[in-house]
């Protein structure tokens, strides 16, 4: 690019060095002035400037349409290149799997997956204790799950009300805000927010809807919020937000969420074969285990035996998987408290008073802090790893602690094989090179004080936001991608990935892919998730197409892997 430009400028003045009109005027001048030279310049460059810039933004038309013209090569040409392996394990950090020691797990959808059937029986259970309990209309009554509305990691804001999809640098997508259920327009987010950039006032009123549980959560906000507008409604955002957790966090603590997955686990629950042989295989090469999570132990036990009924081990003795048992174990705040360990009879139901100072084969625990773990255990923070879905409850306490880190995120496989698809890959491919034409429309129109061409700009603009509504539909659409942003770019919850999470799968037993002495790799190429093409996706694919080159970056193997010898 600024080649482009120094050859541009050389071509434009080193020729008036050798003018010769440009000399006479000079020495014809009375006074040689600065000012004389300058409107000579001005006079005799404005019309050679013009015709360059004419000439770029021709070749950058004649470049569009033959894009057009050959958009329908493309496929040919992306079949041939490899696909990201929707099981595959994805690395931030790298990560030597044979230095690991301990293996830690929570519970659910960690160990545990959840049929949609979850999310809507949360979701009618917090909408009935709204009605019963706090008083909420009756009509309210009616409201339904729509699982085609929320995706994992938006933002609420309790001060306007608005449900936000942020980007990697914290910019309100253009096409993300909603307030109750219905879109924001761009430039309504500009007068409610002044830009779509949030800054640390407004940030500050932000709450993050990051677990696998908030899709209820989401759903039920945008839905009273819209139900409060429709019927002309006074009604505080943070109140709303307030008692819509407060209703998820009942139907969680009361504990009849539980017992209603553990009276049907076959409409709830997901079994999977092999994570008795992921826990199994990490046993037998002598890995230690242990089990950390929030959920009562007798719902744990139940999910664990359904989980493994068909397995024909650990149905009944599940816990001889693991060394060590904590459950009610209060994360976050396990991890920066100092709570004590208790006993917990699983025959009583009830905790012991005695004082835990070693953890003993078959008894389980209850509540615990970080600190007395690691004196009890003496396990090292670098040979641990844990394996956890929520980026702030489960992973933030144990990456600050030199814990190494998994973030299990069940929706990866389903994004990267829509994004393995012919058509998005078509969509994606136009989209970066409608972004080339129009950085190179730009970078020519720069030069030039003048407005012209919009005809030009107009079309592309019109192509780009086509090809970006077309992926992001592709995932969801109200919200898009969970991993991207509409530009193509990060999302915020990207960013909060790459910032907690060494690596990151859509399950544990992704691991039996890969030796327990593999060492995992960042990929070289990586930009910032190594699961997603890269922004410098212009390359050699289309030089056949003579028409603008893009480059690659689909990884087939998304780790570098070195086995230990």
């Amino acid at each position: 690019m600024h080649l482009r430009a120094l050859e541009a400028s050389r071509q434009l003045f080193v020729p008036l060095l050798t003018h010769g009109r440009f000399w006479k005027y000079l020495r014809d001048c009375t006074i040689f002035s600065v000012e004389a030279a300058r409107r000579w310049f001005t006079d005799h460059t404005s019309s050679r400037s013009a015709a360059i810039i004419t000439n770029e933004i021709e070749k950058i038309r004649i470049e569009f349409e033959g894009a057009k013209q050959s958009f329908g090569n493309i496929p040919a040409a992306l079949r041939k290149m490899p696909k990201m392996n929707p099981e595959g394990i994805y690395v931030n950090k790298n990560l030597r799997l044979d230095k690991i020691k301990v293996y830690g797990f929570d519970y659910d959808y960690t160990l545990a997956h959840y049929s949609k059937n979850l999310q809507s029986l949360t979701y009618d259970l917090a909408k009935d204790f709204l009605v019963r309990e706090l008083k909420y209309p009756e009509s309210c009554l009616q409201f339904q799950y729509d699982p085609s509305f929320p995706i994992r990691g938006l933002y609420f804001d309790k001060m306007k009300g608005c449900l936000l999809k942020l980007d990697f640098f914290g910019s309100i997508e253009p096409d993300g805000c909603f307030l109750g259920r219905q879109k924001v327009s761009r430039q309504n987010i500009i007068e409610i927010y002044g830009s779509r950039h949030i800054g640390r006032d407004q940030a500050s009123g932000l709450v993050r809807l990051m677990d696998f549980f908030c899709f209820s959560e989401v759903c039920l906000i945008a839905d009273v919020v819209q139900h409060f507008r429709d019927a002309q409604l006074e009604y505080d955002a943070s109140y709303v937000y307030e008692d819509v957790t407060h209703a998820i966090q009942h139907v969680h603590g009361s504990g009849i969420l539980h017992k209603t997955i553990l009276s049907d686990p076959k409409k709830y629950l997901m079994k999977n074969n092999q994570l008795s042989k992921f826990l199994t295989m990490l046993k037998e090469k002598g890995k230690k285990l242990f089990l950390l999570t929030n959920s009562p132990y007798y719902f744990v036990d139940g999910g664990m035996r359904f989980l493994l009924e068909d397995t024909g081990v650990y149905r009944d003795s599940w816990r001889d998987l693991f060394d060590v048992v904590i459950a009610c174990a209060n994360k976050p705040t396990f991890y920066t408290s100092e709570h004590p360990f208790r006993c917990y009879d699983i025959e009583k139901d009830t905790l012991a008073f005695t004082a835990v100072d070693k953890f003993l084969p078959e008894q389980v625990y209850y509540h615990g802090c970080l600190k007395s773990f690691l004196q009890i255990t003496e396990w090292n923070g670098p040979e641990v790893i844990y394996f956890g879905d929520h980026l702030f409850s489960d992973l933030r306490g144990p990456s600050k602690a030199g814990w190494r880190t998994v973030a299990i995120i069940h929706e990866l496989e389903k994004e990267i094989r829509i994004q393995n698809t012919e058509e998005y890959r078509l969509q994606q491919a136009k989209f970066h090179i409608i972004q080339e034409l129009l950085g190179k429309f730009h970078m020519a129109m720069s030069r030039c004080g003048e407005q012209t061409c919009h005809s030009l700009l107009e079309e592309l603009n019109v192509e780009r936001i086509h090809c970006r509504s077309m992926m992001r539909n592709m995932f969801n659409t109200s919200f898009g991608a969970t991993f991207l942003a509409d530009s193509g770019q990060e999302s915020a919850f990207s960013y909060h990935i790459h910032h907690y999470a060494d690596v990151y799968t859509s399950k544990p037993e992704n691991f039996l892919l890969y030796s327990p002495e593999a060492w995992l790799h960042v990929p070289f190429d990586i930009k910032i998730m190594p699961h997603h093409v890269k922004g410098t996706f212009i390359s050699s694919v289309l030089n056949f197409l003579n028409i603008v080159k893009f480059f690659s970056s689909f990884h087939k193997y998304p780790t570098s892997i070195k086995t230990k010898l």
